[in-house]
């Protein structure tokens, strides 16, 4: 496994904390589209680093165009020497819609058509085909020389989407170059669910899992001490909790027996009742969401887990010491 670590929104502190994170022995660094744009960061980690890969994980794909993404996308790539790459995923329609203010219509096919249409541009700028995209939810067909990028020696990044229903699984499968299984998963519906949908991908457009990279990054729960394993489960089972209340993820839940929880989270979270939420997920579902133990159990724990199909993974949890997290990132690697 190739080994990450998130990546902070503090644009003051990213340049020495990414150079500690090269130090430290990590493959690359990841940023999500939380409360602070994803892209900015990135562009200072390019500047302070060598060679960590650089990813989004994930931007919200629906939030913007693909031209939009096509011009960010061969920027990140082209000013990072091609260590970029681009971590995209749906979000939900009242995100979409009421955040955003953005159009939502069958997401898993306005995905496909979304990188479908970044390549077409892509193609354009750097092979010189004609940009003649027409989609039911994009078009491209227009392209002038100076709306041209000049640096195109690095060519355009790689894509990956983050999925968790069937479809969009599919799509991913189909049209990117890797896919981000969401945390909010367990062994039996990526068994049952993830796997199969990836392979039906892949062979519609006849590609192999040659190629396709997979990351994940399950729930942990550690500490170094009590407090922090407290602190750390407790965050552990109120993020679980949210993504549960999810109608689209109930299916997850359904993969343990307890798809009827998901209704009871949903109702929760539209009281407010955000912390109160995460008192119903038990150990039991920790266990399956993810793996529990000392620091140093964490990572044997991961890879006979999930180390047959993950290729990246991430190890940002609570350590004693440096040298503690790296025979963690070793281990992972190696395993």
């Amino acid at each position: 496994m190739k080994v990450d670590a998130g990546l902070g929104h503090n644009l003051k502190t990213i340049p020495e904390t990414v150079k500690s994170l090269e130090a430290a022995g990590y493959d690359g660094i990841r940023t999500a589209e939380m409360n602070h744009d994803p892209f900015f960061p990135l562009l200072l980690a390019a500047e302070h680093s060598e060679r960590l890969e650089l990813a989004t994980s994930i931007a919200v794909a629906f939030a913007r165009s693909p031209m939009n993404l096509a011009n960010i996308g061969h920027d990140l790539n082209a000013y990072s020497e091609g260590r970029f790459t681009l971590g995209l995923g749906s979000q939900i329609k009242p995100h979409i819609t009421k955040r955003f203010s953005m159009q939502w219509g069958s997401p898993a096919l306005q995905m496909k058509e979304l990188v479908l249409a970044m390549r077409a541009i892509w193609d354009n700028w750097y092979t010189g085909e004609p940009l003649q995209f027409v989609g039911k939810h994009y078009t491209h067909t227009l392209m002038t020389p100076a709306f041209t990028p000049e640096n195109k020696e690095f060519g355009a990044p790689r894509v990956i989407l983050a999925a968790v229903g069937p479809k969009m699984t599919e799509v991913a499968g189909e049209v990117a170059d890797g896919m981000i299984i969401h945390p909010f998963s367990t062994m039996p519906y990526i068994e049952s669910v993830t796997m199969p949908a990836i392979e039906k991908g892949l062979a519609a457009a006849g590609k192999s899992r040659d190629g396709f990279e997979l990351s994940y990054s399950c729930f942990v729960v550690t500490g170094r001490d009590e407090a922090e394993f407290a602190a750390s489960k407790k965050a552990a089972q109120e993020r679980i909790a949210f993504y549960g209340s999810t109608p689209a993820y109930r299916g997850v839940l359904e993969s343990i027996g307890c798809g009827e929880l998901q209704e009871e989270l949903n109702a929760m979270s539209k009281q407010g009742r955000w912390q109160e939420m995460g008192t119903l997920v038990t150990d039991d579902m920790l266990n399956e969401f993810g793996v529990m133990g000392e620091p140093s159990d964490i990572a044997p724990q991961m890879l006979e887990r999930y180390g047959s199909f993950v290729d990246r993974t991430s190890a940002t949890f609570p350590v004693s010491d440096e040298t503690q997290r790296r025979e963690i990132i070793q281990a992972l690697r190696a395993g």
